[in-house]
């Protein structure tokens, strides 16, 4: 499965889809789905939306859910030098800003930039971190005509130009957008590997917009699909590096796919503490299939589990995150994880029958 699992994720993570631009990589969710689902549809707000009916009427319907946005920059000003400024979509700090090349997704074309900003001129401003604010991005143009001669229009999505590569004993995998391409992955693992099942739950393969800005495309797809229960897959902190004392590590690249506790996002509601039902059963489960898992308690960020779970009546849901080194810059995660996370997560989804309870 690493082979399969390798090729889709350079795929996945090679399509530019900063949030509010997911169309490319839903192109490619409904290329990969197609065949395995009984139907596939892109709702209007941009959801990829997939279905494995059960063999058995009335099954309670389950929520897969992975997110096919990205973070990145949006063109909000081209001066008269030919420089471009920009909105940052969702979570980037500025240290990640220096020097960066970007790929600037035009109307007809691409071109490729340079996020730049004003070098220090005295030893105290060396010393000071440059607000967001300050960067720009540097296409090589002499003026504002010969910038937007080149296609470049204000609303113009960038992605950062971080390849797709295999590292160390090729286990390692490192992307621009493993957040959360490879929470689609799996998704979509899972939907092949239950296409010739008989299920007694109807199963709804979800690849989700406008995580990284709020959660928005999940909360839009659990109303329209009214779940009995939800599973998102997303990445989570793994911070086994260098300075890191092991218990603040979250969790470790290698030991396998982690069963979320809880999350949260500081200074705000959002957040999931998971449905103790589905803990148990995602923790039973990895036991008796043999596969290997790790327990999250993330104290900073959350997933599409936090606005589904607050859907209509409420939906019981829980997490299977992968373990990522460097999110939201050049990201790392072990391709064994993903397989695991792969095989829990059908493993899983089997199990839940006609009459399951979550009292």
């Amino acid at each position: 499965m690493e082979k399969e699992i390798k090729a889709l994720l350079k795929r996945l993570t090679e399509a530019p889809g900063v949030a509010g631009y997911e169309r490319e990589v839903g192109n490619v969710v409904y290329h990969e789905l197609k065949g395995y689902v009984d139907s596939i549809e892109r709702d209007n707000f941009g959801n990829v939306i997939s279905r494995k009916k059960a063999y058995v009427k009335n099954g309670p319907r389950i929520m897969l859910a992975g997110h096919m946005d990205e973070i990145g920059l949006v063109v909000k000003h081209i001066d008269e030098k030919g420089f471009l400024y920009f909105q940052t979509v969702g979570g980037i700090s500025p240290q990640f800003l220096f020097s960066q090349p970007v790929t600037i997704h035009c109307k007809k074309s691409s071109i490729s930039g340079l996020t730049c900003c004003k070098p220090p001129e005295t030893p105290e401003d060396a010393k000071k971190m440059p607000e967001v604010k300050e960067f720009f991005i540097d296409i090589g143009a002499k003026s504002k005509d010969e910038a937007e001669k080149m296609g470049v229009r204000i609303g113009d999505s960038a992605t950062f130009e971080r390849p797709f590569k295999i590292l160390g004993d090729g286990s390692l995998l490192a992307s621009k957008v493993f957040d959360d391409r490879v929470g689609v992955c799996v998704m979509i693992e899972t939907m092949k590997n239950l296409a010739k099942e008989k299920l007694e739950a109807n199963v709804y393969g979800v690849s989700v917009v406008q995580e990284e800005v709020g959660c928005r495309g999940a909360q839009v797809a659990a109303f329209k699909i009214a779940p009995n229960m939800a599973i998102a897959i997303d990445v989570t902190s793994a911070q086994d590096i260098p300075g890191v004392p092991e218990k603040d590590q979250v969790t470790k690249l290698g030991a396998g796919p982690a069963i979320k506790v809880m999350d949260v996002v500081p200074g705000t509601f959002l957040g999931l503490i998971v449905h103790q039902k589905i803990r148990e059963l995602l923790v039973s489960t990895a036991e008796e299939e043999k596969i290997q898992y790790q327990m999250e308690v993330l104290p900073r960020g959350s997933t599409d589990a936090a606005t589904i779970h607050l859907t209509r009546e409420g939906v019981p849901s829980g997490v299977i995150s992968i373990p990522t080194r460097y999110i939201h810059s050049y990201e790392m995660l072990n391709v064994r994880d993903v397989v695991n996370a792969v095989k829990l997560l059908t493993a899983t989804v089997k199990k839940v029958h006609k009459g399951f309870s979550f009292n």
